[in-house]
């Protein structure tokens, strides 16, 4: 069965099939189709402190079409979450209101404690070893959401206002990021050795730049060396000669910023990247629910 996930953010709007399978009690998520539309509806909320018009038409022509692809495509059921710019815009009910009527898509605005734990929804620690400890960080245009595991278990969990958008606008001050910072080395202390989980547009990227197989962690010192050599570059060398989307190749550098800063504040030598973010998560928690649903069915 197919299920959608919508995921608003603060520099893209992102639609995701993904088939899921159930063989004997053996569940499978495969996604079927990724549709990534570059709004950027931070640069409007976080210097602003609203989304303008013109970009509030594209999302509702977004939305439209979104809607025709979950109807084509006979989705068993959908979900729409909104993050940290649509979060932090005095217009974000009417927006919300006006997507409903026109798209008949209703938006979720979801905040960060809820992001970080429909993120966590995609239980990829329970493919690592339960013996270590682990930092998942997924880092987006507006927040940065951070959970540490041990044993198997969240130990704690917290989203950040620190993003990509953010960082390139000088949005975020040194007092907050330098909160951030100690907050990493203090929730750490006695968790290491840690290894990272990485997720989100920007670390996707760099772990396909980087070559690395799937299943492989990459290096710290990989990263950082990564990193020095896209900052070398100009934007426009990022685009015509790596190749970079344009809306990728200027955020990715401050993710790198933020990544690095959270890896070293944990000394961390290794980081695992398995291309999963907010809308896996979204598709693992719509399964779920239809699962709930069909059994409480039965029973009845």
């Amino acid at each position: 069965m197919k299920f959608a996930a919508i995921d608003i953010g603060s520099n893209a709007v992102r639609l995701l099939f993904c088939n899921v399978y159930d063989e004997d009690g053996v569940i499978t998520y495969k996604k079927a189709e990724l549709i990534r539309v570059p709004i950027r509806l931070g640069e409007d909320s976080f210097l602003n402190g609203k989304i303008s018009s013109q970009k509030e038409e594209k999302l509702i022509t977004a939305m439209k079409a979104f809607k025709h692809l979950i109807d084509v495509y006979d989705a068993v059921d959908y979900r729409a979450c909104a993050t940290s710019a649509m979060r932090d815009a005095e217009n974000r009910y009417d927006i919300v209101d006006r997507v409903r009527k026109e798209a008949g898509i209703k938006i979720e605005i979801i905040d960060g404690k809820t992001e970080a734990d429909i993120i966590f929804s995609n239980h990829i620690e329970e493919h690592l070893d339960k013996s270590n400890n682990y930092l998942y960080i997924d880092i987006g245009g507006g927040s940065t959401e951070i959970t540490l595991f041990s044993k198997n278990k969240a130990i704690v969990s917290q989203s950040f206002n620190i993003g990509t958008i953010r960082m390139l606008h000088n949005q975020i001050d040194k007092e907050f990021w330098g909160y951030f910072k100690n907050w990493i080395v203090e929730i750490t202390k006695g968790y290491k050795p840690l290894m990272a989980i990485g997720s989100g547009g920007n670390i996707n990227k760099l772990f396909k730049m980087s070559g690395r197989r799937l299943d492989k962690p990459i290096a710290t010192a990989k990263l950082k060396n990564l990193y020095e050599v896209l900052e070398s570059y100009t934007y426009e060398e990022r685009v015509h000669t790596l190749g970079l989307n344009p809306d990728r190749a200027d955020v990715i550098i401050p993710a790198s910023k933020i990544l690095l800063t959270v890896l070293k504040k944990a000394e961390i030598e290794k980081i695992i990247i398995p291309q999963i973010g907010l809308s896996d998560g979204i598709v693992h928690q719509l399964y779920e629910k239809h699962k709930e649903n069909k059994n409480a069915v039965k029973v009845d």
